[in-house]
């Protein structure tokens, strides 16, 4: 049903990096997403009702805060497509992640409404009188979550887009704890065992597990998550396809919501080449970036000498040592100052975030580690922290 009304009411359907299309993707699977869920808590309720079931009806409140989650992220979609404007140049895209955690806090909230219900059931029980009609009520609730599972991952994974993954998350949830409630009702007409109470308790728990998931999924960009591994690769193979780029570090990514990344990094550049063909080459790597993934970028210029042989010679070396005390780190900008007496060895080099070792004590140890190998030369060394 998805697939037809995006071919019908979205123009240029398969753009899914357009932020028009994404916009149009966000609220058609909301608007679905809205008309599903008061369906099944209509449906949910009256069965509820007929059945005097706890997990029924505690189910069906739980399709109708999906309701209220679906408007919320149609709002989301709807604002996050605000232009920028003087007060937020970088645009409203975050609105997004910020709807999408609204949304893990109402699933939350239903999770904990639903936990203490359930509890009292426990205490003061209440027969239930399972019916045909309830049954299939369920099985359908079942189908129809199942589908929106599908539909809101396949569409979250093409625009990328962390709220619709959320809801796809929530469903699945929705879907096992309906299956449970609808398990319950098996057990009590066959063995007139009566565990709806306890079934609420096991459809509070999935709910806020998915709460709770979601919540750190949609968190996570907004404080300054890492950019994917992927996309880091991607970046630098996009760059380093100029003959006159002969490396890059200084990396950073930084989220304003789907289609607003902007990458910074330093691109290193052989210092006897013509300053304007290096430039130039720098500029079409930052049309590439932009064409291929969406990114705005700034690339500054960091000329080294690429044909000195001696400067060559000691950078293998100190390329060797570092590896040898840690895989892991990476070091740039490496210079050679020659004196009289020794020959400084300028360099940075790179630790990944929370390092088991503190700055200080890697910059103590790669200088003793290059002083002892390097005859008369003299380490000076600035560690910095990787953010990618």
């Amino acid at each position: 049903m998805v697939t037809l009304l995006s071919k019908i009411f979205i123009k240029n359907s398969t753009d899914y990096k357009n932020p028009i299309v994404r916009r149009a993707y966000g609220t058609l699977c909301s608007i679905v997403g809205i008309l599903l869920n008061i369906l099944m808590f209509a449906g949910k309720y009256i069965a509820g009702v007929i059945s005097n079931s706890v997990s029924i009806t505690a189910d069906a409140f739980n399709n109708l805060s999906d309701a209220a989650s679906s408007i919320i992220t149609l709002l989301g979609f709807r604002f996050s497509g605000k232009k920028p404007d003087p007060t937020h140049p970088f645009g409203h895209g975050r609105i997004e992640y910020i709807s999408g955690l609204a949304v893990s806090f109402a699933i939350l909230l239903m999770g904990f409404e639903l936990l203490k219900d359930s509890i009292t059931k426990i205490i003061h029980p209440e027969p239930v009188t399972p019916s045909l009609l309830a049954g299939g009520i369920m099985v359908a609730a079942i189908l129809i979550k199942i589908y929106m599972a599908v539909y809101n991952s396949g569409i979250g994974k093409k625009i990328d887009s962390a709220t619709m993954k959320s809801v796809a998350a929530d469903s699945l949830s929705d879907t096992a704890s309906t299956t449970v409630v609808l398990v319950s009702m098996i057990i009590y007409h066959f063995t007139n065992i009566n565990i709806d109470a306890y079934a609420g308790v096991l459809v509070a728990l999935l709910i806020l597990y998915t709460g709770f998931t979601s919540a750190k999924e949609t968190i996570a960009p907004l404080l300054g998550a890492a950019p994917d591994a992927e996309f880091v690769k991607e970046i630098e193979e996009t760059v380093m396809e100029s003959p006159y780029i002969v490396g890059i570090h200084d990396l950073i990514v930084h989220d304003y919501g789907p289609g607003r990344l902007f990458v910074s990094l330093h691109a290193e550049v052989p210092a006897d080449e013509d300053v304007f063909l290096l430039h130039d080459e720098i500029d079409n790597a930052e049309v590439r970036l932009k064409k291929r993934l969406s990114c705005e970028s700034t690339i500054h210029m960091d000329p080294i000498a690429t044909n000195d042989e001696a400067l060559n010679a000691y950078k293998s070396q100190v390329g060797k040592i570092i590896k040898e005390y840690d895989e892991i780190l990476s070091f740039h900008d490496f210079r050679m100052v020659p004196g009289p007496t020794h020959t400084n060895l300028i360099f940075d080099v790179v630790v990944p975030a929370n390092y088991r070792k503190t700055n200080e004590l890697v910059k103590e140890e790669v200088q003793e580690l290059v002083q002892k190998e390097c005859k008369d030369c003299f380490a000076i060394i600035k560690v910095e922290q990787s953010y990618v």
